[in-house]
């Protein structure tokens, strides 16, 4: 950034985690109003997390909210959006919060605990859908993932969206998913034409236990540590094929085959459309 930027305070907080080596880190910036889109870029390029959240307040409690990975924006962000909550409750108190999106109204509910803020944000109102033959071969083509066995037919492949889009595929078994090495550039051009985020690709160990990988190359990012946008999507995923009850608490569990481990609750209710996704929050440092 150049000499005559605008100060600016920029926060980094961990979310899905109580401990700063765990979970995902983003940046955050209580007050952006000052910075444009290049500032906002520049800063999340130089900390150089997956993503990190830029935010102007209409009031105490709403906020206008927007997320920048090291080489874009993107229009939602959970981990990021969680960690925004965490640092505002510690200056303002536990309680609701509202954010205004790029992919609509998010609210969030701050609760403390035991000296530990934990933050629910409520996603807009999610959708499911197909994904081609062609499109789904080039996925699995590019993470090696085309070998017989490798998938679980219990989970058939879909784009789910909760704010923004994921691809969901679902490993036959836990070493499949822990063995992630893909072609980085032929699987960021797939994502770019289908306009997806990350891919969530989970493995189920219990009918509500998951463990969750995002690779994210269209951020500059081989693997998301803990994406609760992605959490959002899956569980918009499991209700729409059936695959949990119609109110179910799910627990996914992200960022340990990076050494940095956390844990998502992803919470259904009954004749409510919206997708809520919890996890507790620390700064780091």
């Amino acid at each position: 950034m150049t000499n005559d930027a605008p100060r600016v305070d920029v926060l980094r907080y961990t979310a899905f985690s109580t401990d700063p080596s765990g979970g995902n880190p983003a940046g955050v910036v209580l007050d952006a109003s000052a910075l444009d889109d290049a500032g906002m870029l520049a800063i999340a390029a130089e900390l150089g997390y997956s993503e990190s959240a830029f935010l102007t307040a209409e009031n105490e409690r709403t906020y206008r909210i927007r997320y920048f990975s090291p080489r874009a924006e993107v229009p939602f962000c959970g981990h990021a959006t969680v960690a925004s909550a965490v640092a505002l409750a510690e200056r303002i108190g536990p309680g609701r919060l509202e954010f205004m999106t790029r992919a609509g109204r998010v609210p969030v509910e701050v609760a403390e605990e035991a000296g530990t803020y934990r933050a629910t944000l409520s996603s807009v109102e999610p959708r499911v859908e197909d994904i081609g033959a062609d499109d789904l071969a080039e996925a699995l083509a590019a993470l090696d993932w085309a070998s017989p066995g490798d998938l679980d037919p219990a989970f058939p492949p879909r784009v789910a969206f909760a704010g923004a889009r994921h691809l969901v595929l679902a490993a036959a078994t836990r070493a499949r998913l822990a063995d992630l090495s893909y072609d980085f550039a032929r699987l960021e051009a797939l994502m770019h034409r289908l306009d997806l985020t990350t891919v969530q690709l989970v493995w189920r160990e219990s009918p509500t236990v998951f463990h969750v990988r995002d690779p994210f190359p269209v951020g500059g990012v081989v693997e998301d540590p803990a994406t609760g946008a992605a959490a959002a999507a899956f569980g918009a995923y499991l209700r729409e094929l059936g695959l949990a009850p119609e109110d179910a608490v799910v627990t996914l569990h992200q960022g340990e085959d990076l050494g940095r481990p956390g844990e998502l609750t992803v919470t259904l209710y009954a004749g409510d459309p919206r997708v809520h996704v919890s996890g507790a929050g620390t700064r780091i440092g």
